[in-house]
């Protein structure tokens, strides 16, 4: 084995969490739930008092709704291994991208609310089954949730590590109650301009959002590591959906991800875009196609001209 791969090896592992003593937990749960009281669980901002049931951007108040829990076999390599990955998705979102292929999940009541309890049910359950890990997805607007979710599942034997899979629309005061508690985050990093993002997610300062959560994610957990089985163990893989036409935005995010967060970022450029959900041949025209065979290549090339090497290869 190289000293190239070598130095992302990491073993052995115990996940981030279980250095934390009952009594951090505790606080990181209290301050989670004070958060919501007036809350600014993510950029939005809201300011309305889900304690007390109210809600405003993602429609959701005291509990996370969950839509579905299961073994994903179809994440990253790295995440699903043989066993799969303990993917637990959340209702609602705080992004509206117009072309969403989980619309039904991200803009629809699914599933029902759980407790923090319960959610650590679920989280013990995929463990049992043999994931390798849980894998909460968009859990931007219920951090709370989450850290208390944790909490519960940590002293009932939870073991395997944390992957928050987010849309990178996070507040940084959330992300930081999650340090020391999520071993490997994946972030999607979407647009490059504020045009765009106003347009397509309806969300202007996404660009800039997303660039200060990443940047803290990598300060909390670094680079993507690996255990000698290939399941990675801690750090951050970033995504980002190659869109039809925006080629200049793609390069613009994996030069800033190369010269900005670490040329040793790992990195899954994706190319399984299609026109969905608003997306038609009236509305959002512009992105009413796949992406081109030279689109994606292109998106490559960009990330290796730009100095990065750590490619998610299943494109």
């Amino acid at each position: 084995m190289t000293g190239a791969v070598t130095r992302f090896l990491l073993d052995p592992f115990e996940a981030a969490y279980l250095s934390l003593d009952a009594a951090e937990l505790r606080a990181r749960v209290d301050a989670g739930l004070r958060e919501l009281e007036d809350c600014r669980a993510c950029p939005r901002d809201c300011g309305v008092n889900r304690m007390a049931g109210e809600t405003r951007v993602c429609h959701t108040g005291r509990y996370a709704r969950v839509a579905s829990a299961f073994p994903h076999f179809g994440e990253e390599d790295c995440l699903r291994g043989r066993r799969g990955s303990g993917t637990i998705f959340f209702a609602f979102c705080n992004l509206r991208c117009v072309f969403c292929q989980n619309w039904d999940i991200s803009q629809k009541a699914a599933g029902r609310e759980y407790t923090g309890e319960e959610i650590a049910g679920l989280m013990l359950a995929l463990q049992a089954e043999g994931c390798h890990n849980v894998n909460f997805v968009t859990p931007e607007h219920v951090v709370p949730q989450v850290v208390e979710a944790i909490a519960a599942a940590v002293p009932r034997g939870l073991r395997v590590p944390i992957v928050y899979n987010t849309s990178a629309y996070d507040a940084i005061e959330s992300l930081r109650l999650l340090d020391g508690l999520v071993d490997v985050y994946m972030p999607d990093f979407k647009f490059w301009r504020s045009e765009t993002a106003r347009e397509l997610c309806k969300a202007k300062d996404y660009p800039e959002r997303a660039r200060a959560a990443i940047r803290e994610m990598h300060r909390q957990v670094g680079d993507l590591r690996f255990g000698p089985d290939g399941i990675a163990r801690r750090g951050l893989l970033v995504r980002h959906l190659v869109m039809p036409g925006q080629t200049d935005e793609t390069a613009a995010i994996l030069r800033w991800l190369a010269e900005e967060i670490s040329p040793d970022t790992f990195v899954n450029v994706m190319g399984q875009y299609r026109p969905d959900f608003e997306v038609d041949g009236t509305r959002y025209a512009s992105i009413n196609r796949r992406p081109t065979a030279a689109e994606l290549a292109g998106a490559f090339e960009a990330g290796a001209l730009a100095g990065l090497h750590r490619f998610d290869r299943r494109n």
